[in-house]
C-alpha cells in the first residue's frame, strides 16, 4: 500500500452513521416566590417614636375638648339649673364669694360639659394607640368594647346625677338651728363635676377587666378566688375617689363597682376564660 494513501487514511477522521438523538429543552418549573413577612410599623418604633406618638394622641383628645366645652358654654345657664335641682328647698341662692368665682363656674361646668361630649373621641385615641401592640385575634375581640366604653361612660354621669339629691339631702340633714349651712357655687359645683367624672371613669371597670381577660392577663376563676381583696380594694377605692364628706357616695359606687365585678366575671366566663 502507498504510503502516502496509509497517512491519508489515518488522518481522515471517522464519521459516525448513526443518528444523535436531539436534546430537549430544560423545562423550568414555576417556583413559588418566597413572600416577605409583612413588616410592623409599630413593632420598628423607637421609644421616641413612641412617645411622639402619644404626644400626638394627647394632643387630639385634648384639642376635642374644645368644640364641646363652647357648647357647654353656650348652654351653661341652663346645665346649672339642671344641676342645682335636686338641691334641697332652702338650699338656694348659692353664694359666690369672689368676684370672678361666677365666670369660673360657668367655665368648670363648660369644661365638664366638654369632657363628657368629646369622650368618643378621647376613647378612639386611646383605642388607635394601643391596638397596633395587640395581636389580630387579640385586636377582634377588643374592638366591639370600644363603643360599649361610651355607653358606661354615659351610664355612670347618670347614676352620679340619681345620687346627687341624696348625698346632698344627707349632708343638710345635720343642720341644726345654731348650725346653718352656707353653700357656695364653688363648693357645691367642684363637688358634682368630680361626681360626674369619677362615676363615669368607675363604670369602665368591667371593660377594663374584659380586655384583660382577652390578653390572658385575669381569668373568671382568678377574679372569683379574689372576691375578698376586689371587695376591700374597692371600698378604700370608692372612699378616697368620691368627692365630699357624706357617705351616700362612696356606698352607691362601692356598690355600684362591686356589681360591676361581678357582671365581669360572668362576661369573661362566657367568653371562655
Amino acid at each position: 500500500m502507498d504510503p502516502d494513501a496509509r497517512l491519508q487514511s489515518v488522518a481522515t477522521p471517522v464519521v459516525d452513521s448513526t443518528p444523535r438523538r436531539s436534546r430537549l429543552p430544560r423545562l423550568r418549573l414555576p417556583l413559588p416566590r418566597r413572600k416577605t413577612p409583612a413588616v410592623d410599623k409599630h413593632a420598628e418604633m423607637t421609644l421616641t417614636g413612641h412617645l411622639v406618638e402619644l404626644r400626638n394622641r394627647l394632643f387630639i383628645a385634648a384639642f376635642s375638648l374644645l368644640p364641646g366645652t363652647i357648647v357647654g358654654y353656650l348652654f351653661s345657664d341652663r346645665i346649672i339649673e339642671i344641676l342645682v335641682a335636686p338641691l334641697p328647698k332652702g338650699a338656694l341662692p348659692l353664694h359666690a364669694l369672689g368676684v370672678t368665682e361666677p365666670f369660673m363656674i360657668h367655665l368648670e361646668v363648660a369644661v365638664t360639659a366638654g369632657i363628657i361630649l368629646a369622650m368618643p373621641v378621647i376613647l378612639y385615641q386611646f383605642w388607635a394607640y394601643i391596638s397596633p401592640g395587640l395581636s389580630p385575634k387579640e385586636r377582634s375581640a377588643a374592638r366591639p368594647w370600644v363603643p360599649a366604653a361610651l355607653l358606661f361612660f354615659a351610664m355612670g354621669v347618670c347614676v352620679a346625677y340619681f345620687i346627687l339629691p341624696y348625698a346632698t339631702g344627707f349632708l343638710y340633714g345635720f343642720q341644726t338651728p345654731d348650725i346653718q349651712l352656707l353653700l357656695t357655687a364653688e363648693s357645691y359645683f367642684g363637688f358634682v363635676t368630680t361626681l360626674f367624672i369619677a362615676f363615669g371613669l368607675v363604670m369602665e371597670f368591667p371593660i377594663v377587666l374584659v380586655l384583660l381577660s382577652k390578653v390572658g392577663i385575669v381569668t373568671s376563676k382568678r377574679l372569683r378566688s379574689s372576691r375578698r381583696m376586689a371587695v376591700l380594694g374597692i371600698v378604700i377605692f370608692s372612699t378616697l375617689v368620691t368627692p365630699g364628706a357624706d357617705f351616700v357616695s362612696p356606698i352607691v359606687m362601692a356598690v355600684v363597682m362591686y356589681g360591676l365585678y361581678e357582671v365581669s366575671i360572668v362576661l369573661i366566663r362566657m367568653g371562655g376564660r
